[in-house]
């Protein structure tokens, strides 16, 4: 049996494609496939890729499948979401670490930017990101959604959708500092760091393709938050449904709540 056509349900709310699957190997080993197509038709007509990787436990699946498709990554070119202010890149919860750790010294990108929360000027590095951001429009980014309907570290009360900036910093509120702590990434609470650089929401959006993965229990009100109701900044992730090229990819489990 092909475990991959084993779809529980596909709907589209808005612009957003949502497909379910029975369970999260399945629901990662179709994303992967998702993205793999997306970058290599980015690759056949530009002859290059810019993608944007998430991090977090919910991406551990996703990122393993990613890693053993038959990409050329040496045409690719990788950014990531967000990254802790002031922490070092060698610290356990560190996205640069996670994104070595986990893929990229798997498959050796063409080129891959990092954003230095540990910048010595932290204004300058963001700049600098949002001008590099600017001269490489994402043909595919590969997100997820935190358990307050965050993307990248836009937090509700943070979340601005005309954001004029590409990259900021900006406050973490407790429950994105709570799952941090939870998923194990600290040993202590009050170890999360309070503030972080991040990519904003028209970044994300200025994406061609968005590929969201969204795994876990945890996450089914902020599931369920995103796809009801109306679009705002109470959900951030509920702006992925005017994105005309968007999926979300869930399992039995984040989608528990859903009546669909």
């Amino acid at each position: 049996m092909n475990l991959k056509k084993q779809i529980r349900k596909e709907i589209t709310i808005d612009h957003l494609n949502v497909v379910i699957y029975e369970q999260p190997k399945v629901m990662a080993d179709n994303a992967s496939d998702f993205v793999e197509k997306n970058i290599k038709e980015a690759i056949n007509k530009s002859g290059f890729a810019n993608i944007l990787l998430a991090t977090g436990s919910s991406q551990f699946l996703f990122l393993e499948a990613l890693r053993n498709k038959e990409i050329d990554w040496k045409k690719i070119t990788v950014f990531h979401l967000d990254e802790y202010k002031d922490i070092s890149p060698n610290h356990p919860a560190s996205f640069r670490k996670y994104l070595k750790d986990r893929i990229l010294s798997f498959v050796n990108p063409k080129k891959v930017y990092f954003l230095n929360g540990d910048a010595a000027d932290c204004e300058k590095e963001m700049k600098e990101y949002e001008q590099i951001l600017i001269n490489h429009p994402i043909d595919i980014a590969c997100i997820g959604i935190g358990e307050n309907g965050h993307i990248a570290f836009n937090d509700p009360y943070e979340a601005d959708f005309n954001d004029r900036d590409q990259v900021k910093l900006v406050n973490l509120d407790e429950a994105c500092r709570r799952q941090q702590f939870t998923e194990g990434w600290f040993p202590y609470f009050d170890d999360v760091p309070r503030q972080a650089l991040t990519l904003t929401i028209p970044a994300i959006l200025n994406s061609k393709v968005i590929s969201c993965v969204v795994p876990d229990q945890r996450k089914s009100k902020a599931v369920y938050d995103t796809l009801n109701g109306k679009i705002n900044t109470s959900c951030p992730a509920s702006i992925l449904r005017t994105h005309s090229r968007s999926r979300l990819f869930l399992d039995q489990f984040s989608a528990s709540r859903l009546d669909f």
